[in-house]
């Protein structure tokens, strides 16, 4: 399907740049009608710059063959990251390079003096941060009087982050005609709000299937040992050998940690962090478009944006935190049509998480073990065979050399040398396992000797146990919690390999499972840490003191233990003799007696109640009651009538003392009129001489 028609000189631009057809956002974007606000909703790398560029000719250029000069711009383009809005730049300088528009970039790290001075010369189109632009905002720079046409690239993103408040500045600056269009990758109900507040009849796009991946995306779990994840994330790039590879890791110092493993391995590798200057951040993103480098370690704040030429392969090296972050690293591959490869490194601890990720993105994974030494050697010999420089004619002085080379040596010495010339430039493979309980969990158990499935839990409990000590005990504070990982660092094993674990005085001895044993050996004589040996043990015997800190000598490790007779068996063939049975309870041993009901006291029996033998009856007294013999009759007490209050004047009346306030020197007994002297001030007895 060709381009549906849209202006000349972006038909002219899309044509040399090899744009046959448009992709689904694309043709979705073009057959809209003129002139109305969209929401848009598209998969990341779909070619949303490219559709809302198209988009925006018909308000910029209109019938016009070139957008007319401007003092203010036209457009306004709002991007969540740096690299997103240079990306975006990008895109747009080629696309409207024959209409004859001027392209302004307005970014964080980049000098705020250079972006004014192009700001004052006009240009067209500006495309930038929200907090750069709000600043150029604000300084009187950016003036958004003339505009046309404003673009939300990645709202969701710029919601996330924290830029409400600056969106509502410029949109609010914006003219109330303008046209808007909102671009995001999932329509979620802050972006709908935002879309009812700042459009007017949006027409809503979306060519997102729901609950579906990216169906140009492999996806692929492996798994790894704790220890053993930088070793898988070696053999995986040698494995697929991408022209592009993108490494993620969730914190600044893991990517300075892989990106100096990897170099030090022999990658051409760059590292991008928050940390990173603008400078260097866009000279590490130059080197990749430029083949200098292969690999990138990256977080997910400086990956946001990220589009890279050629870029197959998306390794997370650490799991990511949610479905909505493993969707967008993988988007950075299979953009555009290409075909793309995620890769997950799983470790057991994170292994039902991935799964539960990966089931509520609907995603299928490949699960498999990390690829072997042997495997990436049968890669390259495939490689090598088909190599085009091995294919390609020779000229004649490629021959006349090879001439040469053939008169010093045979042809098989020759081959062999080219062989070791084109292996000496590669990255050597490294010794990764397969994380065996992992894939034994997953497929719900081990085959034994007859084919059947054991549990899993009879692995590690049938006696297929080594006992190993560690110069570690009581007295340095041994403790499990921190002595288990330790072990599983030193020994490149998992928790589920260790068995039971017995701490004594000056060492502690511990079981490792028969199947990780000699993956042990090798990682222990690897190295250790400064002071620490790993050696054979014997089993811990039954009278060995273990973990009881402060506990007193056993009963065996008390004087006279022989004498006492304890080590002697209670009973002569050591089992305890059965016991007789008890004899059965009759019916009526332990009936309880029927109680016989409490006859109600004298306060609980009512009026009509009959009396009790030998008591009268209890009647309430009332002044209607007769009065009994010796009683006095009831009389009401007559109510008295109350004086009416009246207040105490200084006057009084006649005979009452004259009222006054309470005196200063009350508590010292000054005199006053109408109180009597008080007592006299303490004080002190004077101190004899």
């Amino acid at each position: 399907m060709p381009f549906p028609a849209s202006h000349p000189a972006l038909e002219r631009a899309l044509a040399e740049r090899g744009y046959a057809e448009p992709t689904p956002v694309q043709a979705a974007v073009l057959e809209a009608e003129h002139g109305r606000d969209l929401l848009v909703s598209a998969q990341t790398g779909s070619g949303k710059t490219v559709a809302f560029g198209l988009a925006l000719a018909e308000t910029l250029i209109g019938d016009a063959d070139r957008i007319s000069d401007n003092a203010a711009p036209l457009a306004l383009i709002i991007a969540p990251t740096r690299e997103l809005a240079l990306q975006v730049s990008r895109e747009l300088e080629w696309l409207y390079a024959k209409a004859g528009a001027t392209i302004a970039t307005c970014v964080g790290g980049m000098d705020p003096r250079a972006e004014r001075r192009v700001l004052e010369r006009g240009a067209a189109i500006v495309v930038g941060t929200p907090g750069r632009l709000k600043d150029h905002l604000e300084r009187g720079a950016l003036d958004l009087s003339e505009l046309r046409a404003v673009v939300l690239d990645e709202a969701d993103e710029m919601l996330d982050m924290g830029f409400a408040e600056d969106l509502t500045a410029l949109l609010d600056a914006a003219p109330a005609e303008r046209r808007t269009l909102l671009f995001s990758a999932t329509l979620a109900r802050d972006i709908i709000d935002l879309a009812k507040t700042y459009q007017n009849d949006a027409l809503r796009i979306d060519t997102t299937t729901r609950n579906a991946p990216h169906g140009d995306i492999e996806y692929k779990a492996i798994r790894v040992q704790p220890n053993e994840v930088e070793l898988g994330v070696v053999n995986i790039l040698r494995y697929f050998e991408a022209p592009g590879a993108l490494v993620f890791a969730n914190t600044r110092e893991r990517v300075k940690h892989l990106t100096a493993a990897l170099r030090e391995r022999g990658f051409s590798v760059v590292g991008l962090s928050g940390e990173l200057s603008q400078n260097l951040r866009s000279e590490a993103l130059q080197s990749l478009r430029d083949g200098h480098a292969r690999v990138c370690v990256a977080t997910d704040v400086a990956a946001r944006g990220i589009d890279l030429p050629d870029l197959g392969l998306v390794i997370h090296a650490e799991i990511p935190v949610n479905k909505a972050t493993l969707l967008h690293r993988s988007g950075r591959t299979g953009r555009a049509g290409k075909k793309g490869v995620s890769v997950l490194m799983v470790t057991h601890t994170r292994r039902r998480k991935v799964e539960m990720m990966l089931q509520s993105a609907a995603i299928t994974a490949e699960w498999s073990g990390p690829p072997s030494a042997e495997m990436i050697e049968a890669k390259d010999h495939e490689r090598m065979m088909s190599d085009p420089i091995l294919m390609a004619p020779a000229d004649e002085e490629n021959l006349a050399l090879g001439r040469q080379l053939l008169e010093r040596m045979s042809p098989e010495q020759a081959a062999a040398a080219l062989i070791r010339l084109y292996r000496q430039k590669l990255p050597a493979p490294e010794d990764v396992r397969d994380d065996e309980r992992m894939a034994r969990a997953q497929t719900g158990g081990r085959k034994t000797r007859d084919g059947a499935e054991r549990p899993m839990t009879d692995f590690a409990r049938d006696g297929d146990m080594t006992w190993f000590r560690i110069n570690i005990g009581r007295e340095k504070n041994a403790d499990p919690k921190w002595l288990m990982p330790m072990i599983c660092r030193l020994g490149g094993v998992a928790k589920p390999d260790i068995g039971a674990i017995r701490i004594f005085d000056r060492e502690t001895k511990f079981e490792i499972v028969k199947g990780a044993e000699a993956a042990f050996r090798a990682a222990v004589d690897r190295g250790l840490d400064d002071g620490v040996t790993i050696e054979d043990a014997v089993a811990p015997g039954p009278n060995e003191r273990s973990s009881r800190p402060n506990a007193g000598p056993r009963r065996f490790d008390k004087p006279g233990f022989e004498k006492k007779g304890y080590g002697k068996p209670r009973f002569e063939d050591g089992d305890r003799p059965a016991r007789a049975p008890r004899p059965p309870r009759a019916e009526g041993d332990y009936a309880k007696p029927a109680r016989t009901p409490r006859p109600p006291r004298d306060y609980e029996a009512s009026p009509e109640a009959p009396a009790a033998e030998g008591k009268a009856k209890w009647v309430k007294r009332t002044k209607d009651t007769p009065t009994p013999e010796g009683k006095k009759p009831w009389i009401d007490k007559p109510k008295a009538a109350k004086k009416p209050w009246t207040p105490k004047t200084d006057g009084g009346a006649a005979g009452d003392r004259p009222w006054t306030g309470k005196p200063k020197d009350f508590k010292s007994g000054g005199p006053k009129a109408g109180f009597k002297p008080g007592p006299k001030p303490f004080k002190g007895k004077k101190a004899r001489g």
